[in-house]
């Protein structure tokens, strides 16, 4: 059947809503989404197909973060900051993202990017299983794997990037390319003995070993220790070892896999890699997640910003074949910043995340390429108070005197002062009471705002979040929906995906991971034109 007509019966025939959370099933979510976009298109007399696509997912990015990140973004021009936009603002279509797990409220971000890159809703802590496996139970999630936009897009022939400042094991990069019930699975270290004997690997062994359609052609980020054995001596900290139990070197294995590839651990050596245009690339800066920007300079080795990985990735993928490319870049360090009630640091990450969207949209043709920016969830981060125009955005409130400048402190009911930014709950609360602001300066970017619930780290909040898009396919994201839709309009930007899904459909209707790892020629032509 061909995409158009499957489509538009899909469209009239499948209802856009649950009854209950009893009756929810991972076909349900698939086809709720395809439907709606499906829809959508059919109402736009089906768009332009894209070439390319670009998901970036800033981590933790709620729109208290967005708006408190332009404003310090205005404010270190020299500007009062509240009439700027971050670069990602100005793309013409915007939405409001849902982003509950099947069994939360507020989310965490395997179930969202799980989500987003599968179509498929599911459990927190879950990667790209569906929610009918349980948290940590390694039997329940076999049969229960979904297939990712990833594993379709290196089936039908598209080169493939993962790019990202965390651990490239981490939730986000992860949902990707590994399956398992369980985020913290990262190596071996991780894993319960049961789950090992019962066939379960763990992610870095996954990514090391994924060899659906051409592999993944540039994989950058930090996580080295989930690759090396706890006898295995990091090669930028020498007092720091690997977290394998198992004895194995996968950097190595990696290496072996692809001979004509090219692992890089530091800035130099990156740069010479893509300078070469070696691929497959594989580069692992830190032993675990990437240095903050604020701090990347003080890197001995030197580590590439969210925006050089990104302008090379795309460069690299540009030139790796005629068939476009799939790229997902995570901004993921916004998140980490949150989670310590730090907000300089949550807010400079975002800034340097819009940086590296607008180095994307600058050397990628908007006729081509669709890019999505989003968030995986919220952070429970506070932007209150009555403060004046130009007041800084990380400093104390100061209310506008009679010319309308920062004058007077706000203060509380007990006469001390507050700060424009805080927390709900996390590792800035203090037992002893509040900061004294007199020896204490909100605007260093060391300084953790105060949260009046104390926990080690903070927690994510439930809110929607901002989608924003451009380029073909973009007309399809407005108003409010669940979240697993934004992978159906990716999906659907390029008919050639959505035709191959439906070819590796199940009995279910969505992708079945047993036939992508069938491949193509086996038992059907996946890659034909029926």
């Amino acid at each position: 059947m061909k995409t158009g007509c499957f489509l538009l019966a899909l469209a009239a025939a499948i209802s856009c809503a649950f009854a209950s959370p009893a009756e929810e099933t991972a076909a349900g979510w698939y086809a709720d989404g395809q439907a709606l976009i499906a829809e959508r298109r059919l109402a736009r007399g089906e768009p332009a197909p894209a070439r390319n696509v670009i998901l970036f997912v800033g981590d933790g990015m709620s729109f208290a973060t967005v708006a408190a990140a332009r404003i310090l973004e205005g404010q270190k021009r020299g500007e009062s900051g509240e009439s700027n936009l971050l670069y990602f603002e100005q793309f013409p279509h915007t939405a409001f993202s849902k982003t509950y797990n099947t069994d939360r409220q507020t989310p965490d971000s395997a179930g969202t990017m799980t989500a987003m890159v599968t179509g498929v809703k599911t459990f927190a802590g879950g990667l790209s299983v569906d929610q009918q496996a349980r948290p940590g139970d390694c039997e329940s999630a076999q049969g229960r794997e979904l297939v990712t936009l990833l594993d379709i897009a290196s089936l039908a022939g598209l080169a493939t990037g993962v790019v990202t400042n965390t651990r490239i094991t981490h939730a986000t990069p992860a949902a990707l390319y590994a399956r398992t019930p369980h985020r913290r699975w990262e190596s071996d270290a991780g894993m319960p003995e049961q789950a090992r004997q019962a066939g379960c690997r763990d992610i870095a062994r996954q990514l090391v070993e994924y060899d659906i359609g051409g592999g993944i052609d540039v994989v950058l980020g930090g996580g080295r220790r989930e690759f090396l054995p706890e006898d295995g001596q990091d090669p930028e900290y020498p007092e720091l070892a690997g977290h394998r139990k198992d004895g194995r070197d996968l950097i190595g294995e990696w290496q072996e896999r692809h001979p004509e590839g090219r692992y890089v651990w530091n800035l130099d050596q990156f740069r010479e890699a893509v300078e070469q245009a070696e691929l497959p690339l594989l580069g692992l800066f830190e032993p675990s997640h990437m240095q903050y920007e604020h701090d990347r300079g003080d890197d001995a080795a030197g580590e590439p910003s969210l925006t050089e990985m990104t302008r090379e990735s795309i460069a690299l993928l540009s030139d790796r074949g005629d068939e476009g490319y799939f790229l997902m870049v995570e901004g993921g360090r916004i998140d980490h910043g949150h989670h310590g009630n730090n907000a300089y640091r949550a807010l400079t990450e975002t800034i340097e995340f819009a940086r590296a969207i607008e180095a994307a949209h600058k050397m990628t043709d908007p006729q081509e390429t669709l890019i999505v920016v989003t968030a995986d969830h919220g952070h429970a981060m506070v932007f209150a108070g009555y403060p004046a125009r130009g007041n800084p955005i990380t400093g104390l409130v100061r209310r506008p005197d009679d010319d309308g400048k920062p004058g007077e402190l706000q203060l509380d009911r007990d006469g001390r002062p507050m700060t424009t930014l805080r927390y709900f709950d996390g590792p800035g609360y203090r037992e002893d009471g509040r900061p004294d602001y007199v020896g204490v300066d909100p605007n260093d970017p060391d300084f953790r705002q105060e949260a009046p619930i104390g926990l080690r780290s903070a927690t994510h909040s439930g809110e929607d979040v901002p989608v924003y898009a451009t380029g073909p396919g973009a007309e399809v994201l407005h108003g409010v929906f669940e979240q697993n839709v934004i992978f159906h309009a990716m999906l659907q930007a390029r008919p050639d995906l959505a035709d191959l899904a439906e070819q590796l459909a199940g009995d279910e209707g969505l992708p079945a991971w047993q036939k992508v790892q069938t491949g193509p020629g086996s038992e059907a032509d996946f890659a034909g034109d029926d």
